[in-house]
């Protein structure tokens, strides 16, 4: 059947299989750990995202693909961004909401400030690099023209497991360790509120 919609309207995207429109934040927040899961299956670090429009609809949706891209800028953020605005047409995303496994990073809060993005709702923070609240807080600066609600700890626990699993699967126990102990507590992902 032909497409009937008016030239310049955007057509409705599709809903990925997974996110019921009603879902809300924890809804939008397991399909992230979906992406999440496909990247780490991929080699990348498990980070998945999710653009869901003012209706509930999932606009776009992205997982960390650097390596796989060999792309320095493909974090899942940037990525679903991407999709979000492919998928209205516009690079203006008022209105919308990003759902993100781990805290965004300089660049990806910047990305943020920069499609208009209303509301980010995050899981893990991350107190090396976030510049959602933890390190920095780009996306609530005064000095920008625009700000970005923050949400957090959505599933927390849950998307800190995943990072912590993928990078002590990646590094195997600690040496010199007679308990073997991997380290999972000494990570650098903890789902808690960051230590500012």
């Amino acid at each position: 059947m032909p497409d009937r919609t008016p030239r310049g309207v955007p057509r409705r995207p599709v809903l990925p299989r997974g996110v019921p429109a009603g879902g809300g934040d924890v809804g939008a927040m397991r399909r992230a750990l979906e992406e999440a899961a496909t990247a780490a299956r991929a080699g990348d670090v498990p980070v998945g995202a999710v653009v869901v429009g003012p209706d509930g609809a999932v606009l776009g949706t992205g997982r960390n693909a650097r390596e796989a891209a060999s792309d320095p800028t493909a974090h899942a953020e940037v990525l679903a961004l991407r999709a979000a605005g492919a998928a209205l047409g516009t690079w203006r995303l008022a209105g919308c909401t990003l759902v993100v496994t781990l805290e965004p990073c300089t660049m990806c809060a910047g990305a943020l400030v920069l499609a208009r993005v209303d509301r980010l709702v995050l899981g893990a923070w991350d107190p090396k690099a976030g510049a959602t609240g933890s390190v920095r807080d780009v996306v609530r600066d005064g000095r920008l023209n625009h700000r970005v609600e923050v949400v957090a700890g959505v599933l927390a626990d849950e998307c800190g497991r995943v990072l912590r699993d993928f990078f002590d699967a990646r590094r195997g126990p600690l040496a010199g360790d007679p308990r073997g102990d991997t380290g999972a507590a000494d990570t650098d992902w903890e789902p808690g509120p960051p230590n500012r």
